[in-house]
């Protein structure tokens, strides 16, 4: 029987057995000229396979307006150039340490609660957003002379609900829309994870980073017959801003690898090449407390991951280490990796000496000003990555008093009669000094990503609850708001008016850093705080001067000979140069 099919004990492609050796490598997290690279280093390393997610948000910024979803169909025609397969994960929820787990923050703000449920609000726009995407992968399925074996239903649900009528639902979707090739679930190899993630008459796999033998026979409990497949296998790990950068030791991971694969098992490298969260879409944890009630953890700009191929798409110690274990289960001798991705000639820096002040390019790029009884959220505001300036009057006369947000998400410069006044957070929700009456109070709220796991994924950002003087609410609110897609218009982002030198202070800073051999790079902002970088137009990402990740990563592909043009939006303190490495 031709094609691939779940066999009672094995895959089975063409009526032969078959073990998948796949990676994961997320087109959204690398440059699209680099994908060829990336892939061939896969193939080298050893596997058969590559494992993709799918951004609802990145593609649907909103409701039926849709940004390149065929950037997915290219990603699979690149694998099958590169003699690979391939496997789907469409969500609608992804995780993926992702914006919002890859849901729109239109959706999440409208439905709150019901996401990830029966609930036919929710449901209609899966539909729709399904029937737009899904043709990419139905005419690249393996039977149809494409890459794809296996397409997900949802993604570790398991951890969040137990909808068994909303997972059959979307697997019926699939099956309507076209998917002809094996349905999978992955879930935690725990018994609350498995009964609420996976579906009856859909192969179901498990996801975990040691201990193979043991996870698997949780899973088999669960399910008595069918191939074993661990559909993550955390080979690394991702980092939090302000915290330690997170690393495994390459022995320990090889020998976690080689049990998966003495157990007989399939197995996806979760990942084989993280890249980088490139324009602001990292997404966030919340730490401390089985239900993730504690402070924010923003996640970081690089997905390196510590994986094997690294985010230069370097080989490092680990991926020789796996090449290693993964040889053993070949048909035949591995490939040699491609040669490496040109790097940048030589060092470059430069000033960035055109600066424009917050205000100037609120003016420029933002919305319109609204009024508002109460803090309108990003989601109100149709707001996915960015910042809002909040503007309220403290009525005077009056004494000084507190002045606090409640619900602060996530993180607030705050000026009184246009002096600096401090920064607030969810933690730290009041000014150290009073503030007397009359005021003019700015608030510039800047999202630090969107929670991508756990019950609190979906929750609004902005200021949710209000501002207070003493214990008083302070109404009549004025809001406007600066998307970071608002810079995706460079002969906007020119036309902002200049002024005199930053010196220091907030704004968007502007210049040209010299390049005579282009290649890949990595951006330091010595002396900056926190913000966002373009190069030719091209978003890096968020920069902060708390760490771990001291560098941004920019693709050779961005970079040209002569003259690069580098945009810094600095929200606290800002620097003087930018160096490119």
């Amino acid at each position: 029987m031709d094609g691939f099919r779940v066999g009672e004990d094995d895959f089975e492609l063409d009526g032969r057995p078959v073990r998948l050796l796949s990676g994961a490598l997320h087109y959204f997290r690398v440059h699209e000229a680099q994908w060829g690279h990336r892939l061939a280093m896969l193939r080298a390393m050893g596997l058969n396979c590559v494992e993709t997610y799918v951004p609802w948000n990145l593609h649907e910024p909103r409701p039926g307006t849709y940004r390149d979803v065929e950037a997915l169909g290219r990603f699979l025609d690149a694998v099958h150039e590169a003699g690979l397969w391939a496997i789907v994960r469409p969500g609608p929820y992804i995780c993926a340490e992702w914006e919002n787990g890859g849901l729109p923050h239109w959706l999440t703000g409208a439905v709150g609660a019901r996401v990830r449920t029966r609930d036919e609000e929710y449901l209609g726009h899966v539909n729709r957003w399904f029937r737009r995407l899904l043709p990419q992968v139905v005419a690249r399925q393996r039977h149809r002379g494409g890459p794809v074996l296996m397409v997900q239903v949802e993604n570790e649900y398991g951890s969040y609900g137990s909808d068994r009528v909303y997972l059959r639902r979307l697997a019926d979707l699939l099956l309507a829309e076209g998917v002809e090739v094996p349905l999978f679930t992955s879930d935690g190899p725990e018994d609350h994870m498995l009964t609420g993630g996976s579906v009856p008459g859909v192969l179901a796999t498990a996801n975990f980073g040691s201990g193979a033998r043991g996870a698997f026979a949780k899973l088999r409990a669960h399910r008595p017959g069918g191939p074993l497949m661990c559909m993550e296998f955390w080979c690394g790990w991702f980092d939090h801003w302000g915290a330690e950068h997170v690393v495994r030791d390459a022995d320990d991971a090889a020998a976690a690898l080689r049990e998966i694969l003495e157990c007989g098992a399939s197995v996806n490298l979760y990942m084989a090449h993280g890249g980088t969260n490139f324009a602001g879409w990292a997404g966030a944890n919340r730490g401390g407390g089985s239900l993730h009630d504690g402070e924010l953890q923003p996640d970081v700009t690089s997905y390196d991951y510590d994986a094997p191929v690294d985010e230069f798409g370097r080989a490092t110690p680990k991926f020789w280490a796996f090449r290693e274990v993964l040889a053993a289960y070949a048909s035949a001798p591995l490939p040699e990796p491609p040669p490496p991705p040109p790097s940048l000639g030589a060092p470059a820096s430069a000033p960035l000496p055109h600066w424009s002040s917050l205000d100037a390019v609120l003016d420029a790029l933002g919305s319109p000003e609204s009024e508002h009884a109460v803090p309108p959220t990003f989601e109100d505001l149709d707001v996915d990555r960015g910042l809002v300036r909040y503007t309220v009057t403290v009525p005077g006369p009056r004494k000084p008093y507190p002045l606090s947000v409640r619900g602060l998400r996530d993180r607030a410069v705050v000026y009184v009669d246009g002096e600096r006044a401090g920064v607030l957070t969810e933690g730290t929700p009041t000014l150290l000094a009073p503030v007397a009456g009359p005021a003019r109070v700015e608030l510039w709220v800047e999202s630090l990503g969107r929670v991508n796991y756990g019950p609190r994924t979906g929750e609004p950002k902005g200021i949710t609850g209000g501002v207070l003087h003493e214990r008083q609410y302070l109404h009549g609110v004025r809001a406007r708001a600066l998307r970071l897609d608002a810079f995706d218009v460079p002969s906007a982002v020119r036309e902002v008016p200049a002024a005199a030198s930053g010196e220091g202070r907030p704004g968007l800073y502007q210049g040209i850093v010299d390049i005579d051999s282009p290649g890949d790079a990595a951006l330091s902002l010595p002396g900056w705080t926190r913000g966002f970088v373009w190069v030719n137009g091209f978003n890096l990402g968020r920069y902060w001067s708390a760490g771990p990740q001291t560098s941004l990563y920019v693709p050779g592909p961005v970079l040209r000979a002569g003259a690069n043009e580098v945009w810094v939006l600095e929200l606290e303190a800002g620097g003087e140069r930018v160096t490119l490495v």
